[in-house]
């Protein structure tokens, strides 16, 4: 009798502990709901952008390691310093061996985030190896029908990673810091302003590579006060025509910086090709270049609304 009221208090001690802390918690990850009955300790993000997400949360004590950064970015100083001793266990896309050999516990990553629908690293190919994942809800359009592209997908995923690593308040300090920042750079925008419409070129000469529809660039546009002509396209990252480019006479063209090819370049390709000449963007130079980083979902958002918003609306001198 004794020795069954003592395990009685144990477990209930146990219990009272777990509530205390926040956990067990349960997470939406596109059309998937994530319990979690303690916070991951060997984690591994991939690619730079939801990196950036996780050291925002100063979780780099919860990881094992990262991937998808060197093989495609040069990494800046700021980046390497932050990330300190974490290792890059894929320099582009991480495997199942990769993972089980860092004897990962969680994988932040997204749909053509590290994933691929049918391909060796999914939620449902990790489950057996105790491996949870939480996918990138920009991504969720590759599985599933979702709202347009808009700031509350990073915002979503800031807000779902502080519950799964049980620093909640931190993660709603940042997202009200990021929401303070952008409505302070579309105050300063005039009421009247002009809305430019803008296309998106990341890469491809034959046929442009752009931001659709359910693309992160295309919520960075909307929040700066301008808009994507590709928003119409029933996608997100994809190829289309240049034929389609020119009927829309985009005001602006943003380029995402990042490959072999620089930005300037990319620029001077528009520039220089005849085909282009009337477009109003390329007659009155306004190329804004973003990097991969503040072009996909990430801290780095709140910059590229910045920036971006600057861009659209320059003040008069």
């Amino acid at each position: 009798m004794h020795r069954s009221l003592c395990l009685a208090a144990l477990l209930s001690l146990a219990a009272s502990t777990a509530l205390a802390s926040g956990f067990p918690v349960t997470v939406k990850s596109c059309d998937r709901e994530v319990t979690f009955d303690a916070a991951p300790k060997r984690a591994v993000s991939h690619d730079i952008n939801l990196t950036e997400m996780m050291l925002a949360l100063d979780l780099t004590g919860h990881m094992a390691g990262y991937s998808g950064i060197s093989g495609w970015y040069k990494m800046d100083d700021a980046l390497r310093i932050r990330l300190g001793d974490l290792p890059e266990l894929a320099p582009q896309q991480p495997t199942k061996e990769v993972l089980l050999g860092a004897d990962a516990d969680f994988l932040f990553a997204g749909w053509n985030y590290g994933m691929k629908v049918g391909g060796e690293v999914t939620p449902d190919t990790l489950a057996p190896f105790g491996i949870k994942v939480y996918e990138l809800a920009e991504s969720c359009i590759h599985i599933m029908k979702k709202d347009k592209s808009s700031m509350e997908d990073m915002y979503t995923d800031i807000l779902n990673l502080g519950k799964i690593f049980g620093v909640e308040e931190k993660a709603e300090t940042l997202v009200a810091g990021y929401k303070a920042e952008i409505a302070k750079a579309i105050a300063e925008v005039p009421a009247n302003a002009p809305m430019p419409k803008v296309f998106v070129y990341d890469s491809g000469e034959d046929k442009p590579f752009t931001a659709g529809r359910y693309a992160m660039p295309t919520a960075l546009i909307e929040a700066a006060g301008g808009k994507n002509i590709m928003d119409d396209v029933e996608t997100s990252w994809t190829t289309v025509g240049w034929e389609g480019v020119i009927e829309r006479n985009p005001d602006v063209v943003v380029i995402v910086d990042y490959g072999d090819v620089t930005a300037e370049q990319k620029a001077d390709f528009m520039r220089h090709n005849p085909a282009f000449k009337d477009i109003p963007a390329v007659k009155n130079n306004r190329f804004v270049v973003l990097p991969y980083a503040e072009a996909t979902p990430g801290p780095r958002n709140v910059e590229a609304v910045k920036a971006l918003a600057a861009a659209f609306h320059p003040k008069a001198d």
